[in-house]
């Protein structure tokens, strides 16, 4: 259902575009249209580490694609003290027919 693209390397990656499939196919199908979804993790460094590496296994994402883990203040809601917390976050963009 879902194909995503890999930055080429003659991409600037400071761009944030990423190269588009060709406009026409001869079998009729509707052109994709790229679209841009952020994936936000949360939770303890281990988690964030290993959830990452999972991804990357399937073929999903790049480690690299990733943030650098960013502390979550604690709630202050929150009536006990939870385990720090952290997120990372990613950008991806996706194919949509």
């Amino acid at each position: 259902m879902f194909e995503y693209l890999e930055p080429d390397a003659n991409d600037n990656p400071e761009a944030g575009s990423l190269p588009l499939p060709p406009s026409g196919d001869s079998k009729g199908t509707r052109p994709l249209t790229p679209e841009k979804v952020r994936h936000m993790l949360y939770g303890s460094l281990a988690a964030l580490d290993r959830t990452i590496k999972i991804l990357h296994a399937l073929g999903y994402a790049d480690p690299n694609d990733w943030s650098d883990p960013i502390p979550v203040p604690p709630s202050a809601e929150a009536a006990t003290p939870a385990p720090a917390q952290w997120m990372v976050i990613m950008t991806k963009t996706i194919l949509l027919e």
